[in-house]
């Protein structure tokens, strides 16, 4: 059947993973459609990495700071980066590209939410980004709509997302308001959702793609941090997603996560996350 195969990655500097090998992965991946987070360089920087795709690029308001960007073997039909109230900076952290599948009309969503640091100016910033986040996921994802939230999230959802969860309660990333959510954006469509932390809202109705088809599972994580023994010992954390409306979550097939075989052969401290996408 035919497919669009959609891969996501935290490059960790656009420069550095072209350096390090992102292309020897890339040209086996053979991916139609590939959403970036943390750029952290310019579009001529982009233009060198991926000769004969097609790009588009939201800078953050910092040079060398995060930045996100869709490449495509297609053109995209059309592009947005406003997110958010107008006196919230979310420059360099959403950017949506639409293409079609088959048919029909397909959002994708490159985000790169904010790793935040508990009780600290970062974080409040954190909170706007998710409370932006789920504002537009509620208009994204409209009944019969096609559309996916794909990138760095650095949110572990539940305990099966980290490997050292106990000692992560009280840590941005596995913040139990945080994990809350992720209740809401994949809990029931209008359904009223009680999040982890005891907070009642509505359901989105999204659907996570790796966990529906690995289960409840540990992991697979997406992210080991370059210090010790992390990514040896498998003591990751699973924050790269695929976030699918249910219609586009009905079509998606062969969820890889794209592991290094060494920590020698990383090009960024995040695996790719990769899925196929079929259509009539």
């Amino acid at each position: 059947m035919p497919h669009l195969r959609i891969a996501s990655v935290n490059v960790n500097g656009i420069r550095a993973a072209v350096r390090n090998g992102i292309h020897a992965w890339l040209d086996a991946a053979d991916v139609d459609v590939l959403t970036v987070q943390e750029v952290r360089g310019e579009d001529e920087h982009l233009a060198a990495a991926f000769p004969d795709w097609s790009i588009v690029h939201d800078k953050a308001t910092a040079k060398g700071r995060s930045g996100v960007a869709i490449v495509s073997r297609e053109p995209a039909l059309a592009v947005r980066t406003a997110f958010g109230d107008d006196d919230f900076d979310s420059a360099g952290r959403w950017i949506e590209a639409d293409f079609t599948l088959g048919d029909t009309p397909l959002t994708v969503v490159s985000a790169y939410v904010h790793t935040g640091e508990a009780d600290t100016p970062k974080q409040d910033e954190k909170w706007r980004f998710l409370d932006a986040m789920t504002t537009r996921m509620s208009e994204l994802g409209g009944e019969g709509r096609l559309a996916l939230v794909t990138g760095d999230l650095n949110v572990g959802h539940r305990e099966l997302d980290i490997k050292n969860w106990r000692g992560n309660r009280k840590k941005s990333g596995f913040l139990p308001r945080e994990r809350a959510y992720f209740d809401r954006f994949l809990g029931a469509g209008g359904e009223q959702i009680t999040g982890v932390d005891g907070t009642v809202g509505p359901g989105l109705g999204w659907v996570d793609i790796g966990r529906t088809h690995h289960g409840e599972v540990e992991g697979p994580y997406t992210w080991w941090s370059m210090r010790g023994k992390a990514f040896d010992n498998d003591s990751g954390w699973r924050i790269d997603y695929h976030l699918a409306t249910p219609e586009l979550a009905e079509r998606a097939t062969g969820y890889t996560i794209a592991r290094a075989a060494t920590y020698a052969e990383r090009w960024s401290d995040h695996a790719p996350v990769i899925v196929d996408y079929t259509y009539e």
